[in-house]
């Protein structure tokens, strides 16, 4: 994988944007070079080419550094990369829900809430967050998000942004395949949504990488647009699981639109 993300960050670069000359010649790859990459970087051609096809053993933080430099890398993206040069394999073995955590969800009832897992997996849901995202399926469904997103059309239409909200997803699952090289339900899943979905494939190829913490987004719902804000939280002791908020600006057409979705929601 770190292979993988190297050459993709190395492929949207031009010569111009790292302050190299670009005699207009013709080039054999989209970006730049390795040895135009390697030099940039301080790194013999040789030893950067040896980490692209996954053979530069460990490396050190300053070489990380200085790729992550020469590449323009953003801190999500730097983060991924020393993350990539640095994990271990995993086998966490089957995941559960702590009681504590299911305990601080049912407490959350004023808002949509919902617990992913550490594949995306919907492990709970208040009513309120069932209602909002996925009232055609039954409320003691627990459905994979991403694979709900990019292969169920009724939940891909919810989204007023589908396309951006795809790329988060997806820079998401990246940025968890990072940190758990060699998990097997993971692996699958990716392998599952790269046959299942064009949508998914194109942009898993492009390396998007980017740790979710909150988006404002627009929810095409049966009552009504709502805007809303999303906060997700890392839940402690829990091996990835984040609680996942979701809110809307007090007084706003949007905040009227939850209590009345609330007030449905607690009709069934």
């Amino acid at each position: 994988m770190l292979g993988e993300f190297l050459r993709a960050r190395r492929g949207r670069l031009r010569p111009a944007d790292v302050g190299l000359a670009d005699y207009g010649e013709f080039r054999r790859v989209p970006g730049l070079r390795r040895e135009e990459l390697a030099r940039l970087a301080g790194v013999s051609p040789g030893y950067y080419t040896r980490l692209e096809q996954g053979q530069g053993g460990n490396v050190s933080e300053a070489v990380l550094d200085a790729l992550a430099r020469a590449l323009r890398l953003d801190d999500d993206e730097r983060a991924h990369l020393h993350a990539l040069a640095n994990a271990k394999a995993v086998d966490p073995g089957p995941e559960r829900l702590l009681p504590r955590h299911r305990l601080l969800l049912d407490a959350v009832g004023a808002v949509p809430a919902l617990i992913l897992g550490r594949h995306t997996d919907v492990l709970a849901w208040n009513r309120l967050g069932h209602a909002l995202l996925a009232p055609h399926l039954g409320f003691e469904a627990r459905p994979n998000w991403a694979r709900l997103f990019f292969l169920d059309d009724h939940v891909r239409e919810l989204f007023g942004e589908a396309g951006d909200k795809a790329r988060d997803t997806v820079a998401d699952l990246r940025h968890i395949a990072g940190r758990r090289p060699g998990d097997a339900v993971l692996t699958a899943l990716i392998d599952e949504l790269r046959q299942a979905s064009r949508d998914f494939d194109e942009l898993w190829a492009a390396h998007p990488v980017r740790g979710c913490a909150h988006h404002t987004r627009v929810y095409r719902h049966a009552v009504g647009p709502l805007t809303l804000t999303d906060e997700l939280l890392p839940l402690p002791d829990s091996d990835g699981q984040r609680l996942v908020l979701f809110y809307a600006e007090p007084g706003s057409p949007s905040a009227a639109g939850l209590s009345e979705l609330s007030r449905a929601s607690s009709l069934r």
